[in-house]
């Protein structure tokens, strides 16, 4: 598109990030603008879970979340030989949702983003009913191959869309915030302004 930028039309199935079954299959269009803004994208999937079967999920993860009797902390997730600890599972689910939006926000038309590990999490204990965690996650970023370092705060509720905030250690500018439009699924995410960490 002239002085706008390169328009994509893509077209691609989701699969479940820990069964591999087909999740859906979505059209796209991209447009990666001239400038260093986030690309504009215009989606729409087809899901083959129907959105009763997505809040059950979502409610188990929460539930699993919800009822430790103290809060979760962990490193290198997953570890050196790739496993997951299976009490670890809720929240390396929660760490993909929220990086998505971060490897999404910082993609440009020559650089990718891939979410290697989670280094470490913390759980922040709240009065309401809300779940919050610390994450600082490692990026690959292709096709340079180095790995970025990003700090990460997450807070979620089922019926309410993810909430992220995060600063990446590569770059010099302050905190960002995350923003989305899904609603109803850990994977949504939601613009919000506030207090540094």
């Amino acid at each position: 598109i002239p002085d706008s930028g390169h328009k994509y039309y893509v077209q691609f199935t989701t699969e479940d990030y820990r069964s591999g079954e087909n999740a859906g299959s979505c059209l796209a269009t991209v447009l990666y603008r001239k400038t260093k803004s986030p690309p504009l994208v215009n989606i729409k999937c087809m899901p083959t879970k129907d959105q009763k079967q997505i809040q059950e999920e979502d409610n188990r993860l929460y539930q699993k979340i919800r009822h430790q009797t103290k809060p979760i902390i962990g490193n290198n997730i997953p570890d050196s030989y790739g496993n997951i600890e299976p009490a670890l599972e809720p929240v390396w689910a929660l760490a993909v949702a929220g990086s998505s939006y971060i490897m999404w926000e910082k993609s440009t038309e020559n650089l990718g983003y891939f979410m290697a590990q989670v280094k470490s999490v913390k759980q922040w204990i709240r009065k309401d009913d809300f779940i919050e965690f610390d994450y600082t996650v490692l990026l690959h970023e292709i096709p340079t191959q180095e790995i970025i370092s990003c700090h990460m705060r997450l807070t979620w509720l089922p019926g309410h869309p993810l909430k992220v905030k995060y600063f990446c250690a590569s770059e010099n500018q302050g905190l960002e915030d995350g923003s989305g439009m899904e609603s109803g699924s850990a994977a949504g995410i939601l613009h919000e302004r506030g207090a540094n960490f």
